[in-house]
């Protein structure tokens, strides 16, 4: 039998009183807590407050844009592999090495002397052009030097066995030449076309320099440090325009395009002129590269001077891939002014190529100093 209301009314009183109770302890006890959490929180905080705010840092911006010139300097030469730049350039009287995942950035980047001559040695003077390639496993540098004077200028080769060649130990392989054929040469190059190998450099008739025309010499090598012979000539300055000055055909540079043809820019005219220029020789596909018939100079600079664009005399030139592979970049030098020459005026510049339908490479023009450019596609 249930219970009246009565009875039911008075035992939820009586327990709600009971819980009501309860209830205010409970209260009273989380109310004590939560007071000596605050007390002892504000505390920390009077304490910090007296002190300097911790300062924010705030993240750098991404440069997406670079204006040419990179930097002063002259003879660029930009070599590629796993991801990281390898960048030199003619300092004169040692080699310095930068290390760069950004060529845009490439002014900032760290560098490193990693090789001074001995003093008074056969090349200890006139370090020029070096040039960086990673072949058999090895690391070598290919440079030009003399003792002083210009009837000595020879091409010399550096080896370095380390993973990165910014660290290790850079020896001496010698002077690179071939028998009865040690005449002055410089800006040498290497070419690897259908399983061999060959060194690509400037040079001059004979020993004695009393014909000064400088020409483009090819022979097959038998190890980075060693020519096997023959001695040819692929090209000469006959145009014009290859003969401002004195005739002059220098720097050669090797472009491979996305379909296996060989391209070899070079530079021409006397560099202390303002008609300083780079010039194109085209492999013709499956041709052999010792044979001067199989490539084709085209007949006009494929780069010159654009006073507009404050460049004169561009040229000695290497190439480079976007970091993700995606694009073909020309790096050069050239002067700001007109009339400024061989010297320490020359500065570094950069820009993105193209390629025609036939599969050659159009350089365009010198991009104007200071004009904003973007950063190659992928560039951090």
């Amino acid at each position: 039998m249930g219970a009246s209301y009565e009875t039911r009314h008075f035992i939820n009183t009586h327990e709600m009183d009971i819980l009501s109770k309860q209830g205010q302890g409970q209260l009273r006890r989380i109310f004590i807590r939560y007071l000596f959490l605050g007390l002892a929180v504000s505390g920390i905080t009077c304490k910090k407050s007296g002190g300097k705010e911790p300062e924010v840092v705030q993240p750098q911006p991404v440069e997406t844009t670079f204006a040419n010139p990179l930097m002063s300097g002259a003879d660029p030469s930009v070599f590629q592999r796993n991801g990281t730049y390898y960048y030199l350039q003619t300092t004169g009287n040692d080699i310095r090495l930068w290390k760069t995942a950004s060529m845009s950035g490439l002014a900032t980047a760290p560098s490193k002397v990693v090789f001074t001559p001995v003093a008074g040695a056969a090349n200890s003077r006139n370090v020029w052009a070096p040039e960086l390639f990673y072949l058999d496993n090895k690391w070598y540098i290919y440079f030009t030097a003399g003792d002083g004077t210009d009837l000595s200028q020879r091409t010399w080769v550096l080896e370095n066995d380390s993973a990165d060649p910014s660290t290790g130990t850079w020896t001496e392989k010698g002077k690179i030449y071939n028998t009865g054929a040690d005449f002055w040469a410089i800006d040498a190059t290497v070419m690897e076309y259908n399983g061999s190998r060959y060194l690509i450099w400037c040079g001059r008739p004979d020993k004695t320099n009393a014909d000064l025309t400088q020409m483009i010499y090819i022979s097959k090598m038998s190890n980075p440090w060693t020519l096997e012979g023959p001695v040819a000539v692929i090209s000469q300055p006959t145009l014009g325009w290859e003969r401002n000055g004195f005739p002059v055909n220098e720097a050669p540079q090797v472009l491979r395009n996305e379909q296996g043809n060989y391209y070899l820019t070079f530079s021409a005219s006397y560099c202390g002129t303002d008609d300083y220029s780079l010039g194109l020789l085209t492999l013709k596909p499956g041709g052999d590269p010792m044979k001067v018939t199989d490539w084709e100079k085209r007949g006009t600079p494929v780069l010159s001077s654009k006073p507009s664009s404050s460049a004169y005399g561009p040229g000695h030139n290497s190439f480079f891939k976007s970091p993700d592979g995606k694009e073909t970049w020309l790096i050069y030098h050239a002067n700001s002014n007109r009339g400024e020459g061989c010297a320490e005026k020359r500065n570094i510049r950069m820009q993105k190529i193209s390629f025609q339908a036939d599969g050659s490479p159009n350089l365009g023009e010198p991009v104007a100093a200071g004009l904003k450019i973007a950063v190659p596609s992928g560039d951090k």
